[in-house]
């Protein structure tokens, strides 16, 4: 019998390919998305340091969020990273979709970001 590769396996392959093209540097960190069922997270990320600059998600009792998983509760998470992003002193970044389909609460994100005072 002949079984489906698993959806986040398939997943991480495509990122594994997408991260071997780009990275983030101390003038332009790597703006990652990672999507679960239920919550959205994005993080500013240094490659060449290895640090984690800033980062927003679905939990965060501030966004006061009535469902977390939803293209809604992806535009103020992508509002939230950019005003951060933007309070460090970072205006432009490099965007890892992580793997995922750029559709949905992905593209919601990363227009919210943009709108916000990111570029990428």
């Amino acid at each position: 019998m002949i079984t489906k590769p698993d959806k986040n396996q398939v997943r991480k392959k495509r990122h594994a390919r997408v991260r071997a093209k780009l990275s983030g540097t101390t003038a332009r960190p790597r703006l990652n998305v990672y999507r679960s069922n239920k919550n959205i997270y994005a993080q500013l990320i240094d490659d060449s340091q290895g640090v984690t600059l800033a980062s927003a998600s679905t939990l965060e009792k501030e966004l006061n969020l009535e469902s977390a998983s939803n293209v809604d509760a992806a535009k103020k998470v992508g509002e939230l990273i950019a005003k951060r992003a933007v309070e460090k002193g970072f205006t432009s970044v490099v965007f890892d979709r992580g793997g995922y389909l750029y559709h949905g609460r992905i593209k919601a994100l990363a227009d919210a970001a943009r709108e916000n005072g990111l570029e990428f």
